[in-house]
């Protein structure tokens, strides 16, 4: 096995910090998925929206509530309310797919809200 000259060592070194500015400047990995919210809250019986701009605005006013810091619990109550149920896996699907497709960086701060949430009479 050949050792490694100062001339290769000094490229390996160059391309690992190349490599590292990089990953650290780039965009970051959490990406909103237009696509797959909607397959998702459309194909699922129960949200009846009337077409998927309708879904769309929806799930990006769910976001928009993450992000103005609204109690989980809050956000729960305005979806039964808005669809008319009180079925929580309906509402908590819907708040997921917002957060888990439309607005992902805001993941941790929806899981710190819902950390204390106890449906009613549970």
């Amino acid at each position: 096995m050949k050792a490694l000259g100062l001339r290769d060592f000094t490229a390996f070194l160059a391309t690992t910090t190349a490599l590292t500015a990089l990953l650290c400047t780039s965009t970051p990995w959490a990406r909103a998925d237009e696509v797959a919210y909607l397959i998702n809250v459309t194909v699922r019986p129960g949200y009846n929206f009337a077409n998927a701009d309708a879904a769309l605005k929806y799930g990006h006013g769910i976001c928009d509530k993450i992000s103005r810091g609204l109690p989980y619990g809050w956000i729960m109550s305005d979806i039964k309310a808005d669809f008319g149920t009180t079925d929580e896996y309906q509402a908590s699907y819907l708040i997921s797919q917002s957060a888990n497709e439309l607005c992902p960086a805001l993941i941790w701060q929806l899981r710190n809200s819902a950390a204390r949430y106890r449906p009613p009479g549970g």
